[in-house]
């Protein structure tokens, strides 16, 4: 690399930073003056309790949330500064064309979109998890239905399906379980129980009252007891379906759960879809961003930096406009929730070309 690219190099990320760390402050202040009363409401809370388990986590979600946002900022103010000072100028002088203007641009922004694929991946779920316990715990208000699901089935394979009145995640305790195994249309088995209880220690389900009925042609069998012990193909985890699950899963753990409920014929997964498939697609818009930021800002305007930076926000809140919108439309039933996620990116990747194209000349 020549050490105009080292220079541009460390502009680029130098300035990110500067400006992430402007953004998060602003984020943090806010929201503790949203929640001061509620922290102050539990006198056994503390302030390094506060700071550890929800303002760290609260960093980390809202640094990988602004990234796209710092990152576009970032490349419209230092070039537009290059340009003012007619720096870009003398790199036009010098026969160094707009590509490869754009060559150490390319490598921050793949440093950038290795950091944030990790990022989205595997570290912001586990901190996700962290923060809304959290907030569960401290901010939310609490309901009774909270921890209870009433009248739940779930399928679990192609031959059993499960049957739950009631269970509460709370106590670990349902009423009136079934469990029915099936042979083609024909129903071979079936488990009914008054109430069922999760044993974590062992991964184990107590059934009490149970009666186990087998059909065989022309004569059934009928089992009864007070308590049994068994282990089944779920567990209590798999009777909650909310798509805010999905950001607290890695994504190796998001991708099994999403095969799994496909397998037991859960109907709409597209929630938890469009949350996988944006991990990988905003981290890819650093790119697109990076070339349209450059495209805008490499040339020399009337009214300087101002015109520049009110131009970028412009387009950025279209960008964030079009990719809410798009994961709206994704986790709708039925919807193509790949195609949804990566709408935005199409778009605006293909803005990136033509201003490219426009630039090179």
């Amino acid at each position: 690399m020549r050490i105009l690219d080292w220079y541009i190099l460390k502009r680029y990320l130098v300035t990110f930073l500067f400006t992430l760390l402007i953004l998060i402050p602003i984020a943090v202040a806010i929201d503790i003056s949203e929640k001061v009363d509620k922290f102050l409401a539990h006198a056994d809370l503390s302030a390094m309790q506060i700071i550890d388990e929800y303002y760290k986590n609260f960093i980390i979600y809202y640094s990988n949330t602004f990234m796209p946002l710092a990152l576009f900022i970032a490349v419209i103010l230092f070039t537009s500064k290059l340009s003012n000072n007619t720096e870009i100028v003398a790199m036009t002088n010098a026969r160094i064309s707009f590509t490869r203007l754009l060559y150490p641009y390319m490598i921050g922004a793949t440093l950038i979109t290795v950091f944030a694929l990790a990022m989205n991946h595997y570290v912001v779920p586990n901190s996700s998890k962290e923060r809304k316990q959290f907030e569960k715990e401290y901010l939310a208000r609490k309901k009774f239905t909270d921890n209870l699901v009433r009248n739940f089935s779930l399928q679990l394979n192609d031959s059993t399906y499960i049957y739950l009145k009631s269970y509460n995640f709370k106590s670990s305790n349902g009423t009136y379980f079934t469990i029915e195994n099936y042979k083609g249309i024909e129903l071979v088995q079936k488990l009914t129980s008054d109430n069922i209880r999760w044993n974590e220690n062992d991964s184990t389900f107590r059934l009490s009252r149970y009666k186990l009925r087998k059909l065989y042609k022309g004569n059934d069998s009928i089992f009864t007891g007070v308590n049994l012990d068994t282990a089944f193909a779920f567990t209590p985890k798999d009777l909650l379906f909310k798509s805010a699950l999905a950001q607290e899963m890695p994504s190796d753990e998001l991708s099994d759960f999403i095969e799994i409920s496909k397998k037991r014929g859960v109907k709409n997964l597209n929630s938890y879809l469009v949350e996988l498939h944006k991990r990988t697609s905003l981290p890819i818009s650093t790119y697109i961003l990076t070339i349209i930021a450059v495209a805008l800002a490499f040339r020399k305007r009337r009214g300087g930096i101002g015109v520049n930076l009110a131009l970028g926000i412009a387009v950025m809140f279209i960008y964030v406009f079009f990719m809410k919108v798009a994961e709206v439309l994704g986790a709708v039933a039925g919807a193509n929730s790949l195609l949804y996620v990566w709408i935005p990116n199409i778009v605006f990747g293909g803005l990136a070309v033509y201003l490219y194209l426009n630039a090179r000349k």
